[in-house]
């Protein structure tokens, strides 16, 4: 919505966190993802970054870590607006891990 606020390692690693809840990923896991995007995100150069390209980074992480975790983070950061949007996701994920056959 354009609001701006500071980034804060705190409620980023809740929120990943959140989406893995549950799943068979360690903590040592959860924080080298933290350290992989907030990474891409100082080689960027910028001082101010969009929650969009974070949410893409983050996606692009979890993508490799936990299929699971990935559809909820992407059902946050997408905010499917019906069955079709999450299917066409699951698909594109699932045609990226060669399970799409």
């Amino acid at each position: 919505d354009g609001t701006r606020e500071p980034f804060s390692r705190k409620k980023f690693m809740h929120g990943v966190l959140a989406v893995g809840e549950k799943r068979p990923i360690s903590s040592e896991q959860f924080e080298q993802l933290v350290v992989r995007v907030e990474n891409k995100i100082r080689k960027q150069g910028v001082s101010e970054i969009s929650s969009k390209k974070i949410g893409q980074y983050v996606m692009d992480d979890l993508a490799n870590l936990d299929d699971v975790a990935y559809i909820r983070f992407a059902s946050i950061y997408r905010e499917f607006k019906d069955m079709s949007s999450f299917m066409k996701t699951m698909e594109d994920m699932m045609a990226k891990k060669g399970k799409g056959n």
